[in-house]
């Protein structure tokens, strides 16, 4: 039966209880939900999983703790031993060849879970209901799911020898995604819709975890402002290179605005709170901080006052991170470096980070990154095309393939890129928009997390960004919106 205990306020709650079912003191949990009927409380039994395998490995344990995160309320345990599986009345998963008598779901190991150390075999591929699937076997399930979410989630084929884009990243062309044809899809979490079925078949009464659809915007300041605040030589630098390309009307832009006659064309930061407030949303701002703006990194300069006001403001209202340079990649110290600024300027630990131009080598940034303190990376995607890099619409911990471990740093991949749109995909902002909503209806459909990157100065008041503003505008007020005015109303209902 349930414990009562008193709140503080004096009223009785209930907290869960704990029981022993059998001898082998497997337990049973007990969720708590309002039901329909007022003053009743209706109790869901949630069973606990079993699952069976011969050894639990260390990737066997990951991928049981991120299945487990996206569809019960309670972790996935294991057992290696026989009697006590034969024995457990609990949901059971047996996960190997061996044969159990009774109730049991069965999936067929391939083989991957055992194994150590970067296996260069690619997985077999095949359609399953209009879906790429991997590693196919008999069974309950027709492929093992368990092999498959791992391996994109590890992105074991980046440890892999592979080509390299013109910035030195993984080029999209080696994943098995793109060649598949199914990087525009967020296959791990459809398969696990498929899973959550298949269980249903043979658990009729168990209960699953309530997922909940989430829309986050994030930005990329790379550059915060055209004209302003650049510093006497660079501002003499552009007048120079606008004058020999005959570009007059820049030119006179640039002067209109240094006397404040005109608006820094990249400061679109009031439209785009306003378009925040209007929506319900607050969204995730990442700065380039280079000590030394140079090559890729365009930054204002750190010592200037305007920079660090911009950056105070935005880390007093939003969640805010470090965009690391791309002169820290090769030479790490600059990381911390960088990091210890927008900490003293942001007046708060900065723990989350997004890598500039994406560019990310496989395991070393990412040690990097929790040797230096940051818990959530937003760089899981590709900085050439738009789609799904991981195959997932779900955060998810990092694992280590070299070291063969679960870390504690947490990856948030992204799907859309502005600047993948126009600049690699070349698209029309029609063509983007389509994109665009295609991955927030299915993300959405499948109640994940859709996360889109933006940049103010793709979006500002130049000729040249002006239709790619109307098309962010109307995705925020048409898309966007209605389902934060859905959520703000069940949220009072």
């Amino acid at each position: 039966m349930l414990k009562r205990h008193l709140t503080s306020s004096g009223r009785k709650s209930f907290q869960p209880h704990r029981a022993a079912v059998d001898n082998h003191s497997e337990e049973l949990y007990y969720c708590q939900v309002p039901a329909v009927s007022p003053g009743l409380i209706k109790l869901h039994l949630t069973l606990m999983v079993l699952v069976f395998a011969a050894t639990t490995t260390p990737r066997l344990r990951y991928i049981l703790d991120f299945v487990g995160s996206e569809l019960f309320e309670v972790p996935i345990t294991t057992t290696s031993d026989k009697e006590t599986f034969s024995a457990s009345s609990l949901v059971r998963i047996n996960y190997s060849h061996e044969q159990f008598n009774g109730t049991v779901f069965d999936i067929h190991p391939v083989g991957l879970l055992s194994e150590n150390g970067i296996n260069t075999a690619e997985p077999d591929v095949f359609l399953l209901d209009k879906t790429k699937a991997l590693y196919k076997t008999t069974g309950d399930f027709p492929f093992d799911v368990f092999s498959a979410v791992f391996y994109l989630l590890s992105r074991l084929e980046e440890y892999q020898p592979h080509t390299r884009d013109e910035y030195g990243r993984y080029a999209h062309t080696n994943s098995i995604a793109f060649r598949e044809g199914f990087l525009d899809q967020p296959v791990i979490n459809i398969w696990l819709a498929a899973f959550k079925d298949a269980l249903i078949q043979h658990y009729p009464d168990l209960v699953f975890k309530r997922q909940q659809f989430v829309c986050k915007l994030t930005y990329d300041i790379d550059i915060a402002y055209s004209y302003l605040h650049k510093g006497a030589m660079r501002t003499l630098g552009g007048y120079i290179r606008s004058i020999l390309a005959g570009k007059w009307q820049q030119v006179a832009e640039r002067w209109q605005v240094l006397r404040g006659r005109k608006q820094d064309p990249f400061d679109c930061y009031e439209w785009l709170d306003a378009l925040h407030l209007y929506c319900r949303l607050k969204p995730l701002y990442f700065f380039l901080v280079a000590k030394k703006p140079a090559g890729y990194d365009k930054n204002i300069p750190t010592g200037k006052r305007a920079f660090r006001e911009l950056i105070e403001y935005y880390a007093s209202r939003y969640e805010t991170g470090l965009h690391p340079s791309w002169q820290s990649g090769d030479q790490p110290k600059l990381l911390r470096e960088e990091k210890e600024w927008l900490e003293v300027v942001a007046d708060k630990p900065i723990h989350m980070s997004r890598q500039h131009y994406i560019r990310f080598n496989t395991p070393e940034t990412f040690r990097q990154l929790m040797e230096n303190g940051i818990a959530d990376d937003y760089s899981m995607g590709y900085g050439t095309v738009n789609g799904f890099r991981a195959s997932v619409c779900s955060s998810y911990k990092w694992y280590d393939l070299l070291k063969e471990e679960s870390t504690a740093l947490t990856m948030h991949p992204f799907c859309f890129m502005d600047a993948n749109a126009l600049f690699e995909q070349k698209q029309t902002p029609q063509e983007a928009y389509l994109e665009l909503t295609g991955y927030y209806d299915t993300v959405k459909r499948l109640n994940g997390t859709i996360i889109t990157i933006w940049h103010n100065h793709l979006l500002g008041y130049d000729h040249q960004s002006l239709e790619w503003r109307q098309m962010f505008e109307l995705f925020m007020k048409e898309t966007v919106y209605w389902d934060a005015y859905s959520d703000a109303n069940s949220d009072h209902s």
